[in-house]
């Protein structure tokens, strides 16, 4: 694997490194969080910037607007330009280096919301600086910057958030409670599918299956098109990439399993203990709680899809993984399905019960669940008024700024402690998709060993859990 300034990054040396950061109390919260320095006080508004301002970003900026949005950073200000309207006053960049340089003591926090090849070098310059970051998902675009990334958080104690707002719902915590109570017995099967990146039978939200466009149109005036390359790979302008189209393009987004999978895994991961072993903190915990020693990872993977190339995502695919017993949970084979693929009907689904473009089936040995709704009735009936065990949520967006400020112990989708182990599973189908590696993975499932960070029975595959960056970007 290489580092961003091309040298070798051993096994040993990432091991080293990230157990460095895991000895420090996540609850050493910043002098400034504590208005030690002047800055935010708990009990007054905090200092915002948005590395990121139009489409996802304006979104997350209106979930947060009851703080101050001191500074806007995008790349393309047209696309950008209602964000620019409705904070008049936010000092306005293209860079987001150059915004915390100059704004370092005037910010508090910043909220991350562009092209996922850009998370996690905006996401590491914010926690190296010390605001607490709220990122959307994925969190990273490739393994290795889930690991550094959340690991980082763990060293900081920095208020962290990912993007995938179910986590704080009723629906979640639900699924939790009746999957805990027994509601379908023992679950030994997981299916989650989603009809992306097709939006209907013509229409995409996205491209994919596609190989790159040959025309070099002129960079709009609006566009600082190296600024959105950013860490990657320099090519040519197009318009098949910006300002959305990017997602399903191997260099700068994760296709439909990064876009939907930190939203749909979720629920799965924490109903059946999957990933991290800490599901709903409701008080501070250890630093170690969540190291690699202690989640719970895919033994295996495997994928296969429709035709695959060097350029963009395949336009369908299945990615399997499957996991060990967890205590008295007995081992669970776990699908993903994109592309408008999905599941056979389960055993005893009633005739005119829907499955739906995107949904989750989880299958036990008394019964299944598909979405919430327990099969068959009897069971429903049965476990309808299991009891709220677990607390709800003020909202997703709400324990962020509450966590930044000293108020609520753990945010749901924090980086250290959930989102990294989510995302680093998320990302590790995406390595089983790889065109290079279609021929030998025919032969074989990918063995993950995450403490060691790579795959023993196929080296060959250890280099796609991370990238190399242009000159001039890092972590």
């Amino acid at each position: 694997m290489k580092e961003q300034n091309g040298t070798t990054l051993t096994r040993r040396r990432f091991l080293t490194r990230t157990a460095a950061g895991a000895g420090v109390a996540f609850w050493a919260v910043p002098s400034h969080v504590l208005g030690l320095n002047g800055q935010t006080s708990p009990n007054n508004k905090l200092n915002i910037a948005g590395i990121g301002a139009g489409g996802r970003a304006s979104g997350d900026l209106s979930e947060v607007s009851s703080e101050n949005i001191v500074a806007l950073c995008d790349v393309d200000w047209r696309h950008a330009a209602g964000s620019f309207r409705r904070w008049p006053k936010a000092k306005r960049y293209k860079d987001f280096r150059k915004m915390l340089d100059e704004m370092d003591k005037q910010i508090d926090a910043v909220v991350v919301a562009v092209p996922d090849h850009i998370h996690a070098v905006a996401t590491m310059a914010a926690l190296k600086r010390g605001k607490h970051v709220y990122c959307e998902k994925p969190l990273t675009h490739t393994v290795y910057e889930s690991r550094v990334v959340a690991e980082t958080a763990r060293k900081t104690g920095l208020a962290t958030q990912m993007g995938n707002q179910g986590q704080a719902s009723e629906d979640t915590r639900r699924l939790c409670e009746l999957v805990w109570a027994g509601a379908i017995g023992k679950v030994r099967e997981a299916h989650i599918w989603t009809d992306r990146p097709s939006r209907g039978l013509f229409e995409v939200y996205w491209p994919q299956g596609v190989d790159r466009p040959k025309d070099t149109p002129p960079v709009p005036k609006w566009l600082d098109w190296d600024l959105w390359l950013g860490p990657a790979p320099w090519r040519p302008y197009n318009p098949a990439y910006a300002p959305f189209k990017w997602r399903g393009w191997w260099d700068f987004g994760t296709g439909a399993l990064g876009d939907i999978g930190c939203h749909a895994l979720d629920p799965v991961f924490r109903a059946l203990k999957l990933g991290s072993p800490v599901v709903y903190p409701q008080k501070p915990v250890p630093p170690d709680a969540a190291t690699p020693d202690k989640c719970v990872w895919p033994e295996t993977i495997e994928a296969s899809s429709t035709r695959v190339n060097k350029e963009t995502y395949p336009l369908a695919s299945m990615v399997t993984y499957r996991f060990p017993a967890r205590g008295d949970l007995p081992p669970l084979k776990l699908v993903w399905y994109d592309g408008n693929l999905r599941p056979p009907r389960p055993e005893g689904l009633p005739e005119g019960e829907p499955m739906g473009a995107g949904g989750r089936l989880l299958i036990g040995d008394e019964g299944f669940i598909l979405g919430t709704k327990i099969f068959p009735e009897s069971r429903r009936k049965e476990f309808e008024k299991t009891p709220r065990t677990i607390p709800r949520s003020p909202g997703h967006h709400k324990e962020w700024i509450l966590a930044c400020k000293g108020q609520y112990a753990q945010p749901g989708s924090n980086f250290p402690y959930w989102a990294g182990p989510l995302a680093e599973v998320v990302l590790l189908g995406n390595v089983a998709l790889q065109v290079e590696l279609r021929e030998l993975l025919t032969r074989k499932r990918l063995k993950w060993d995450a403490v060691g960070f790579r795959f023993p029975n196929l080296p060959e595959a250890d280099p796609f859990l991370h990238t190399s960056y242009r000159k001039g970007w890092s972590l």
